[in-house]
């Protein structure tokens, strides 16, 4: 930059004194001459020639119309010029079914040099680009040049950078077994679930240097959900599905993998299943109230998912928040979806809740049963009083006056227990959740023994 800053000075030098000898003294002298010729003008061309500051004023007027028609009618550029082509890409020659290369950029930066017109042509002509020759180099650390290749030249260039150092490696191959993974999978219509997805090959090559491939964990498959055209159910071919190399951390691996890409068969399918919904009131009324009826809009729905989810869920509970309620209520309630189901068939419920005066009930000899008692042993209550229990059921009357001793379930709950004597807590439940049930016998003793 400074060559050219200095070619730059010197030419505005150069053009000054041109303009000072060739234009603006004779003009000077040529204006004196008339003005002897002429002395018999006007006392006021008298006065102004005799001005040596109008005479300069109107030389300088007359240099700068000239300079001006000299450049207009210019048609030749010969001051130098520069100019930046970036990211040029970068080829190198080598043997690419042997070696790897490492430490080369895929692009540089191209300074040219020269006057305008030649950089204009050669910006419009085809290069050869930028391209660096390997060949006959063998595995280790090297110092290359790179050369960019030019018809015009008149022109000069710098690169950027211009030399750099590579690394060859010989190329090694193996053989990876491969998995997929499914991309965008919340894009696929959500009353859709793919069920398997089946490659057309079980294992590839991957070719690179020797420690790129201790480095591969893993080879996947990556299925875009977005690439299937008009998804539906059934079986549907999905082509060119892209490889890709991870390691242990899951980042990608920059190594040869043959072929780049492969086939699939996807199925797809459409689970459902009609469950009822069960409303559960969760929270205590306020004292002296009970719930009267539960209504909801809908008595069932249709439930979209994995088939495996749908195959285990056989109802869908709402919660509703009754704590303190003491008078009729309506709930709109959103409805959440299970675990594996990725659509409902309804959005939203609605619960109307009626209130009434609590009453209660007394179911007496409800035995008392027991859950999840290790496999391998037996229990038995230590007296005729811890074997059966006093229900008290309360609710609103005539929702208590339809209930059966049936109904009601009283239960001890044995997980963690084992052999010998203990003292367990009653739990009570019953089919009817607007009812609350409480045994009058908090805890009953029991002896577990091996069976």
């Amino acid at each position: 930059m400074k060559k050219i800053s200095k070619m730059f000075g010197k030419l505005f030098a150069h053009i000054g004194s041109f303009f000072d000898k060739w234009l603006i003294t004779p003009i000077t002298k040529l204006i004196l001459k008339l003005m002897d010729l002429f002395k018999n003008w006007a006392k006021s061309l008298d006065r102004l020639s005799n001005k040596k500051s109008a005479l300069l004023v109107l030389s300088l007027v007359l240099a700068f119309i000239t300079f001006l028609i000299v450049d207009r009618e210019s048609t030749v550029m010969i001051d130098q010029y520069a100019e930046i082509l970036y990211d040029q890409p970068v080829t190198a020659v080598y043997n690419e079914e042997s070696y790897v290369v490492e430490g080369l950029p895929k692009s540089v930066d191209i300074t040219l040099i020269g006057q305008r017109r030649h950089i204009f042509l050669a910006k419009q002509s085809p290069s050869k680009g930028v391209s660096v020759d390997l060949t006959g180099l063998e595995p280790g650390n090297h110092r290359v040049t790179l050369k960019y290749t030019q018809r015009l030249k008149s022109l000069d260039y710098k690169l950027d950078p211009s030399t750099v150092t590579v690394t060859i490696y010989e190329k090694v191959s193996e053989n990876r077994s491969i998995t997929y993974d499914i991309l965008h999978k919340d894009s696929l219509d959500s009353k859709l679930s793919i069920d398997d997805v089946e490659l057309d090959r079980t294992d590839v090559i991957i070719k690179g240097a020797e420690y790129k491939l201790k480095q591969v964990a893993t080879v996947k498959a990556l299925l875009d959900v977005n690439n299937i055209a008009n998804p539906k159910a059934g079986d549907i071919t999905v082509k060119d599905i892209p490889l890709v190399a991870y390691d242990n951390d899951g980042k990608i691996v920059d190594v040869e993998i043959v072929p780049k890409t492969v086939t699939a068969n996807v199925k797809i399918s459409s689970p459902s299943k009609q469950i009822p919904i069960k409303v559960i009131p969760k929270g205590s009324l306020a004292f002296g109230k009970s719930i009267k009826s539960i209504e909801t809009n809908i008595s069932s729905i249709t439930v979209y998912g994995e088939a495996s989810a749908i195959e285990k869920i056989d109802q869908l509970e709402v919660e509703i928040d009754v704590k303190g309620l003491d008078s009729n209520k309506d709930y709109n309630v959103t409805l959440k979806k299970p675990k594996g189901i990725t659509e409902l068939s309804s959005k939203t419920i609605n619960v109307k809740v009626t209130i009434d005066n609590s009453t209660s009930k007394e179911f007496n000899n409800i035995s008392v049963q027991s859950e999840n008692l290790e496999s391998g042993y037996v229990v038995q209550g230590l007296s005729e009083a811890d074997t059966s229990v006093t229900v008290v059921v309360k609710g609103s009357k005539a929702v208590v006056d339809a209930i059966e001793a049936s109904d009601i379930k009283a239960y001890i709950d044995l997980k963690g227990y084992g052999e010998g004597e203990h003292e367990v807590e009653v739990k009570v439940t019953g089919n009817d959740l607007k009812l609350a049930y409480s045994s009058k016998t908090k805890r009953v003793k029991v002896r577990i023994t091996k069976g």
